[in-house]
């Protein structure tokens, strides 16, 4: 764990390209509240129990060289253990609705991890990431969804609150394509708090 040293597939494949981003896991404590909130929408296709993260940088697909000096650049990352609590809900696409999620309290440390995870896709040469950093577990993609309904949705839910729990590592997760929702694999782990 840590420089250089990508645990999984990664390594192993040279000549594939992989779909890439840097995130913390979620306690599977808060787990049963974030999957209570997952009932009556219309159009919601509710992310599994296993997909439950807070993205801290999306790279999108990079290739084996690229893969591992991002591992590199990752590894060098200093940051303090973070407390997360999860605080209501959200949705992205105002008249188009994509997706609800549960929001995560932003706070002055997780901020500027994800600040390092962007100087990290900078230097490796990525483009800048266009929107502005809002930490949250997704809780399902909308399909056909209207603002009306999502609203209707959001309103019983927005005092969702969870305890709070620490994180003491983030990972770098590969996303896999197929039948259903993706698969993510953690394929590097970066300790937090050393």
């Amino acid at each position: 764990m840590g420089p250089g040293f990508l645990l999984r597939a990664i390594l192993l494949q040279i000549g594939r390209m992989y779909r890439l981003f840097a995130a913390l896991p979620v306690d599977p404590d808060i787990a049963p509240g974030l999957k209570a909130l997952q009932t009556g929408l219309a159009g919601a296709s509710w992310r599994p129990e296993r997909n439950f993260h807070i993205t801290l940088r999306f790279f999108g697909d990079l290739g084996h060289s690229q893969a591992r000096d991002l591992d590199d650049l990752l590894g060098e990352i200093r940051a303090p253990e973070l407390e997360i609590r999860l605080e209501g809900v959200g949705w992205f696409g105002r008249r188009e609705p994509s997706a609800v999620w549960a929001r995560v309290r932003e706070t002055d440390e997780l901020r500027a991890l994800a600040g390092q995870c962007e100087r990290a896709a900078r230097r490796l040469g990525l483009p800048a990431d266009r929107r502005n950093f809002t930490p949250h577990v997704t809780l399902a993609y909308l399909h056909g969804t209207t603002p009306e309904e999502v609203t209707a949705w959001a309103e019983p839910r927005h005092a969702y609150c969870s305890d709070a729990f620490w994180v003491n590592s983030f990972h770098l997760y590969s996303s896999h394509m197929g039948d259903g929702p993706s698969r993510y694999v953690a394929e590097a782990d970066y300790v937090l708090g050393g």
